[in-house]
């Protein structure tokens, strides 16, 4: 197909839109895209096959990243066989996804799934930019990933997907009212009294009930369990390697306490769950967004995006929880089960998706409860 859009056409450009717009040269791959590249509602991005150590995260400004890494780069790495990223260093990969934009449509990326899941802090930058995470409409030229594991090492290669794009036309952001009348419709999230303003509140899950104790928890030792905290000092993970690893090697699992609370200790990564059970319809996209940036010592999910048909009943779910990715910051901070800690914020599509999250597209994460990432044996 075409790409052709009416004046007032606004949304998020589905797959074989992507798809159009890659045949129009809006996006330009150094390698044809992989089939599973192209998701309902975005495009996994590749990494290049060279990573640069850098001394420090940066913004290029009025400048370009390649500029900006020859000035601040300590040392470069191949990544054609395979390389090791460290925790607490700052690498910038060169994508094999460069954009030719229109001018009527920008781009906004994110971390996959599994990347927020790991705890690897990822964004893209590009040219000339002053914001992470963001491409202008119209914009022509590289694409980069700024990489920081926070927890894990991780094994990386040329292709390796760590980062996702979704392309735009125009604002399509649900407001209050609209948002209430769509909940209204296909009922969003499972709560009985849902908070819906500016975006539709989650909530953290630590009850226990998602996930029974441990067999050698013993009656009165301890309730379900609420989450996992990451260990320290652990082996490598391979990003590109699924149900490799045993759990016990790399997360503590948290049991509820009677007081149904979680105190996050500084500096500690965690995987929690919702308390609500969410879904994306089929003609819409979500995102989570920070509840209150000015509320709570800790930040909430790395990785925002959420398909069309993410637990719709009719792409196989049944309401999925969001997991939540939580790191805490520099003083402990306790949680109280229901406690809003996001609020997840749609916008309309601009075209149904020819399939769905969870229609025979690889997706891992479809009628997810507690779960951690796919490279965890179940």
């Amino acid at each position: 197909m075409a790409l052709s859009f009416a004046v007032d056409d606004k949304g998020i450009l589905p797959d074989h839109m992507i798809v159009a717009l890659a045949r129009a040269g809006g996006i330009l791959p150094a390698i044809d895209f992989a089939p599973d590249q192209i998701q309902p509602a975005s495009l996994d991005l590749r990494l290049g096959d060279v990573a640069y150590r850098v001394r420090a995260s940066f913004l290029p400004g009025r400048t370009t990243v390649a500029e900006r890494i020859d000035e601040l780069k300590l040392h470069e790495i191949s990544l054609s066989d395979g390389a090791v990223l460290e925790t607490g260093c700052v690498y910038i990969v060169p994508l094999l996804e460069s954009l030719s934009l229109p001018d009527d449509i920008a781009a906004a990326a994110n971390p996959k799934s599994s990347t927020g899941r790991l705890d690897v802090f990822t964004r893209v930058i590009a040219d000339e930019t002053r914001g992470f995470d963001r491409i202008h409409a119209g914009y022509h030229g590289p694409l980069y990933a700024e990489i920081s594991p926070r927890t894990f090492p991780i094994l990386v290669r040329e292709g390796s997907r760590l980062s996702q794009i979704r392309f735009r036309r125009g604002h399509a952001l649900l407001g209050a009212e609209a948002l209430r009348a769509l909940h209204a419709r296909e009922r969003l999230v499972d709560a009985t009294s849902a908070d819906v303003g500016e975006g539709i509140a989650v909530g953290v899950d630590l009850s226990g009930s998602l996930i029974s104790p441990p067999p050698l928890a013993g009656e009165g030792k301890g309730g379900g369990i609420v989450g996992y905290r990451a260990k320290r000092h652990t082996g490598l993970i391979d990003v590109e390697r699924r149900a490799g690893y045993t759990i016990a090697d790399f997360w503590e699992p948290m049991q509820a306490r009677p007081d149904r609370s979680l105190i996050l200790d500084p500096n500690e990564f965690y995987i929690l769950a919702s308390k609500e059970a969410v879904q994306v319809p089929p003609d819409y996209a979500a995102e989570m967004v920070p509840f209150d940036p000015l509320v709570g010592e800790f930040r909430v999910h790395y990785a925002g995006f959420f398909d069309p048909g993410f637990g719709y009943a009719g792409a196989g779910g049944t309401g999925s929880r969001a997991v939540l990715e939580v790191r805490s910051r520099e003083v402990p901070f306790i949680l109280e089960h229901g406690q809003i800690v996001g609020r997840l914020v749609y916008e309309k599509m601009l075209a149904r998706p020819e399939k769905l999250y969870g229609q025979g597209i690889g997706s891992n994460y479809q009628a997810q409860s507690l779960k951690l990432s796919k490279h965890f044996k179940p």
